[in-house]
């Protein structure tokens, strides 16, 4: 890697991880190796078996924004959601190839194997057939350089509460991300934001929102996905997403009616009219207190959370880090590498996102009383409701 590469690559994950670039990947490396632990993600809360499909879409009317000369916009995504019955072949947690570049972006390589990773259990049946009856769809976008199975935790626990759930992997916006055929497209936007001056975060979010609406298009069309498509219910979709993911949730709802809730996990919003344009529609930010807590006047969330004007919440988390709304926690812990500048155990941030994550769409999208949402409560009392 070049100096430039190497200068490039700090200066966009310093902006877009909200001054959290300090929190390691899988924790603190030791000075040995780890042992070769079986991971496992936290299982399903829900009462469905969960399956899981792999999907390569490719926009053909849409250049991709960071490869001009590339034949449209390729996206990776995977769908999980509820299974006939449960006992199939395992769905994979990630690739062999791309675990390795995971571990090799935080100098892990050597520390931990990426069989271990890539062998991560994660609860979901790889094709199982799907149940019947028709579910609302929820979209998840990852934050800025890491793959969307850093979210399998959540996809897996809100589709076995009876959600479709897609994972979706930008192109050239991953270190790790792999096509068909085995290519890993370089992060080329790592590379590009924040170091040529006509990109900025900004057009991450925006590249984000058009991916996620032609996502919608592509499995509510039962032309293209079939089986996939006659159980989703149209009426009823939503967007979350970790970081610069999170922002493309509420991009994505300015841009698209048909997403009818959202969710920010720990993202700034980087769009200086974000909030704009959704309406009345839900949304929720939940973040790390020390980042996004009102006292931080750096930030774009009391800007954002002023322009909304539907249902709203802005949670914070105390002892959280950037990364304790994703696996990568729950996994480092397993193999004994926590993150000694985060407070906040792996579990239970597991616990607050699972439980608030989905008490929000399980309010919004199926129309279910949720409590939880009302104030703090003495069974999560890490959680601050701001501007209530």
């Amino acid at each position: 890697m070049t100096g430039r590469s190497r200068t490039s690559r700090r200066t966009v994950l310093t902006a877009l991880l909200a001054g959290a670039v300090s929190v390691p990947l899988l924790g603190a490396a030791p000075a040995a190796s780890a042992p070769a632990t079986a991971l496992e993600l936290p299982p399903p809360t829900g009462p469905h078996p969960v399956g899981r499909r792999t999907l390569h879409l490719v926009d053909r009317h849409r250049g991709d924004p960071w490869v001009p000369a590339a034949r449209g916009r390729e996206l990776m995504v995977s769908v999980s959601y509820p299974a006939r019955s449960s006992g199939g072949r395992p769905a994979a947690y990630m690739t062999g190839s791309e675990a390795q570049r995971l571990l090799e972006l935080k100098g892990l390589a050597g520390v931990v194997p990426a069989a271990t990773v890539a062998g991560t259990r994660t609860h979901a049946q790889a094709d199982a057939p799907p149940a019947p009856g028709r579910f609302p769809l929820v979209l998840l976008s990852p934050g800025f350089s890491v793959p969307r199975t850093t979210l399998t935790a959540l996809a897996v626990e809100l589709a076995a509460r009876g959600y479709v759930v897609a994972a979706v992997d930008h192109a050239y916006e991953s270190v790790g991300t792999e096509f068909p055929g085995g290519r890993v497209p370089p992060c080329v936007a790592c590379d590009r934001v924040g170091v040529d001056v006509d990109v900025d975060e900004a057009t991450v979010v925006r590249g984000r929102a058009a991916d996620l609406s032609f996502v919608i298009d592509e499995l509510t069309d039962r032309r293209s996905t079939g089986a996939l498509a006659r159980m989703i219910d149209p009426g009823r979709i939503g967007a979350a997403g970790h970081s610069i993911g999170g922002a493309a949730a509420l991009a994505t709802m300015a841009a698209d009616r048909r997403v009818r809730a959202g969710v920010n996990l720990d993202g700034g919003f980087f769009v200086p009219d974000a909030g704009h344009r959704i309406g009345g529609r839900p949304f929720m930010m939940v973040g790390a207190e020390a980042v996004h807590g009102p006292g931080n006047t750096a930030g774009d969330w009391a800007e954002t959370y002023d322009r909304l004007h539907g249902w709203k919440r802005w949670l914070t988390v105390s002892g959280a880090g950037h990364f304790s709304f994703t696996d990568i926690p729950w996994l480092a812990e397993q193999l004994g590498l926590p993150d000694p500048a985060v407070p906040l155990p792996g579990e239970r941030g597991w616990y607050i996102t699972r439980d608030y994550v989905g008490a929000f769409f399980d309010l919004h999208l199926r129309g279910i009383p949720q409590p939880l949402l009302h104030g703090p409560t003495s069974s999560h009392p890490e959680v601050g409701f701001h501007r209530p």
